[in-house]
């Protein structure tokens, strides 16, 4: 953990998972946000599991609804590296090792990141349950991946372009498979606690229609290091000040297992259509 250059972490990161899994390259990452770790079974034929705290720099899983497990799994003939967990800002991690997942499977070979959340939904249309596509973000964490040291030669320059963010060919993909899926503006915060009724007003007049604690810092660092993203969002909630009901973290997971079904068939599709 306390490599001074995150990007060779992340080599090192990458050649441990290689010789642990027997993959020497995946195509596709899957990140599992809170609510959706049981979507890791049934997406496709095991090939290995490892404990991701047993890889280089990454951090055991606090969060509950999180697993500490990043499962190499077949679908046809797409190698995919599942993430049962990630680490956020709000555990007290630095944004190198918040992005550190997402680094390391784009060295191992992943072209496209497929990355996952629990969010309270602005949109008053949205049920509890609804997946929605990410076709943007805002990045309210006060905190970047592109912040320090320059990247090492071999790397992009830091000034990453995020024009397009979120890969509209993956979200048309992701339509294929749902046609029902509506779109919508993420805004990421650093968390550690629910938002006030005052700040989603806030960020709904920013133009956010989901709000989380995860996502948008991994976004940036798999685009700079040149991976597609696909982003979606699972409303486990209505933002603070949309309903008379508190926000509590169980609902949260209790809204993630109940659309568990459903989040297992949009992965599988995405993924058996990449």
């Amino acid at each position: 953990m306390a490599e001074s250059d995150p990007f060779a972490l992340a080599h090192r990161a990458a050649a441990a998972l290689a010789q642990r899994t027997g993959v020497g390259c995946h195509d596709v990452v899957v990140v599992l946000g809170s609510g959706w770790a049981d979507a890791a079974d049934g997406l496709g034929e095991v090939v290995a599991d490892v404990e991701m705290a047993d890889l280089p720099g990454f951090p055991a899983p606090t969060v509950e609804g999180h697993r500490n497990l990043a499962r190499s799994v077949r679908v046809g003939e797409t190698a995919a590296l599942i993430l049962g967990g990630r680490a956020h800002l709000y555990e007290g991690h630095p944004v190198d090792t918040v992005v550190h997942g997402v680094r390391t499977a784009v060295v191992a070979g992943c072209r496209t990141a497929v990355l996952t959340n629990a969010a309270g939904g602005l949109n008053p249309d949205w049920p509890v349950g609804q997946p929605v596509v990410i076709a943007d973000h805002l990045n309210l964490t006060g905190a970047s991946p592109m912040v320090g040291p320059a990247p090492p030669d071999g790397q992009a320059t830091r000034f990453v372009d995020l024009t397009e963010a979120y890969s509209s060919r993956l979200r048309d993909l992701a339509r294929q498979v749902d046609p029902t899926l509506p779109e919508g503006v993420y805004a990421g915060l650093m968390g550690g606690a629910f938002e006030t009724p005052a700040e989603i007003r806030m960020f709904a007049g920013l133009g956010a229609d989901l709000v989380g604690m995860s996502t948008v810092l991994e976004v940036i660092a798999a685009r700079h290091l040149g991976a597609e993203v696909l982003g979606i969002s699972l409303v486990t909630n209505p933002a603070a000040g949309l309903s008379d009901a508190e926000v509590d973290h169980q609902d949260v997971l209790a809204a993630g297992v109940a659309a568990g079904p459903r989040m297992l068939d949009l992965l599988a599709g995405v993924l058996e259509r990449l």
